[in-house]
């Protein structure tokens, strides 16, 4: 097995393609993507068209990670939405086929942002890339979740309560070192925890701009991608996910804004984003922001916990940059205390 092949039997995908996806024809080539830690994603070649397989990871696996098949269900569900996604063709279950559940999916035909300084671009372009971003934004939290079908995508009560409960359990299981910070930040967030506020829509969990797919030469969204975190919850997470995002350093591995001159760049400011994204919902103003920055700081300390873990054990997708990441867990929970207290 090659390298760009690396976790994936050819052959057997193959057959299984030519037995359950109409139209499909070999012979078929596959290169992996080297973005993405979680689900290891692959770009598929035949001679008619391209597709791209997400799959879980070998390995032991943490409970409720890795849900392919949730990807595939809240992808599927939002066909026909505002909410862009790329076209499911099929989801395979049965880990005998290849050693773990995938699906197969369109591969969106555009380009990608890694970084939202989208070096290169013009001014005008990062601008109305970004208020696409935040449209995009606000459609996905005004999907009508009783009409496609998504309404138990995800438990009632308190989103935030649930996940603070969930995301300790996950990075307990997951802990290779005492970190101080980590502990005092799961321990304010449980207290500051703020009232539900009732609002109960879809989220994304990961909304940031290298999870979309624009079209080329244009600024228009092709699709969002890796729903692997999604479910229903509070709406203010996934918004506050882009700010917490953008307060990591620029460059490759920050892939933030912090000290950039954003006006220069034709780049909004954090609370000029929030007001695009209030007006576009309807909605005054957001109350105690910090909180709902701070949880999302603390639950990428605990994803890149895990991350970490599954290098440690041979898991990651990509090894060596999980090992990286994994030295940046305390400065998470640091910049998560500075949120809350902030």
């Amino acid at each position: 097995m090659s390298d760009t092949t690396q976790s994936l039997d050819l052959s057997a995908v193959d057959a299984y393609l030519r037995d359950h996806l109409p139209g499909y024809a070999g012979p078929l080539e596959a290169q992996k993507f080297d973005v993405g830690q979680s689900n290891p994603t692959f770009l598929l070649k035949t001679p008619a068209r391209n597709y791209v397989l997400r799959r879980k990871p070998p390995g032991v696996l943490l409970k409720s990670a890795h849900a392919v098949d949730r990807e595939f269900r809240v992808q599927s569900a939002l066909a026909g939405t505002d909410v862009p996604v790329p076209r499911m063709y099929l989801l395979c279950e049965d880990d005998a086929v290849i050693g773990s559940a995938f699906y197969v999916m369109e591969h969106l035909d555009g380009r990608n942002f890694y970084e939202p300084t989208m070096e290169g671009e013009s001014n005008a372009t990062r601008t109305a890339v970004i208020d696409e971003m935040n449209r995009v934004l606000a459609a996905l939290h005004s999907v009508d979740i009783d009409a496609v079908g998504l309404s138990d995508y995800g438990p009632p009560g308190n989103y935030f309560e649930r996940q603070l409960s969930r995301w300790t359990k996950q990075y307990r299981a997951s802990e290779t070192d005492t970190i101080p910070d980590m502990d005092e930040l799961i321990e304010a967030l449980g207290q500051e925890m703020p009232e539900d506020d009732g609002q109960r829509t879809l989220v994304h969990g990961d909304y940031r701009i290298d999870n979309m797919m624009f079209e080329k030469g244009g600024t228009r969204c092709l699709g969002v991608l890796d729903w692997e975190l999604s479910t229903i919850g509070h709406p203010y997470a996934d918004l506050a996910a882009v700010i917490m995002q953008w307060q990591m350093p620029p460059g490759k591995e920050g892939r933030g804004l912090a000290g950039v001159d954003r006006a220069a760049l034709g780049l909004p400011t954090d609370a000029e984003f929030i007001a695009a994204y209030c007006a576009r919902r309807g909605i005054g103003g957001i109350d105690r922001f910090g909180f709902y920055l701070a949880f999302n700081f603390f639950r990428m300390a605990a994803i890149i916990q895990g991350v970490y873990k599954r290098a440690l054990d041979g898991n990651a997708s990509n090894p060596e940059r999980a090992r990286r990441l994994g030295q940046y867990v305390g400065v998470f929970a640091q910049n998560g205390l500075r949120a809350l207290r902030g």
